[in-house]
């Protein structure tokens, strides 16, 4: 039974790759190239606009100056004297002596004798030959060019406004 059924999914599965593939390629046979599918778009109209008529504005009136009044002078009473506080003397207090630990005798640690470290013998290490490298060559000086000096910043001054009269 299992066979039979994995039979008809093959078989399924076959024709429809072959119509997927079939419908692709007709699609691809029956679409014009794009060149072919644009339409003419005739030319917009040439619109001119009127000059925009000129407006003449009123002269800015002028602001009258305002002068503000004097800050008058502000007199304030003295500052009262504080009395002078002085504190209680601070009364003394007496301790009673702390009473005294009694003193406790630790066991005395028990000697132990261990046997004597066993001595390692020496390891001599081979010598190695003496290498005889070449004297390093010395390093040609380099020459940076000068240090470029920075722009500097243009100051702008903005010119004072003359006073109206």
């Amino acid at each position: 039974m299992a066979l039979k059924n994995s039979a008809v999914l093959l078989i399924g599965l076959l024709l429809s790759c072959v119509a997927t593939s079939s419908a692709a390629r007709i699609l691809e046979e029956t679409v014009p190239s794009k060149e072919e599918h644009q339409p003419e778009v005739p030319p917009l109209p040439k619109v001119e606009l009127p000059p925009f008529p000129e407006v003449h504005l009123p002269p800015k009136p002028e602001l009258p100056k305002v002068e503000l009044p004097p800050v008058p002078e502000v007199h304030l009473p003295p500052k009262p004297k504080l009395p002078k506080v002085e504190l209680p003397p601070v009364p003394e207090v007496h301790m009673p002596p702390k009473p005294e630990l009694p003193k406790v005798e630790l066991p005395s640690v028990p000697e132990v004798h261990l046997p004597p470290k066993p001595e390692l013998p020496k390891v001599e290490l081979p010598t190695f030959p003496e290498v005889h490298m070449p004297p390093k060559p010395e390093m040609p000086k380099v020459e940076l060019p000068p240090k470029p000096e920075m722009p500097t910043v243009p100051v702008f001054h903005v010119p004072e406004s003359e006073p109206k009269p």
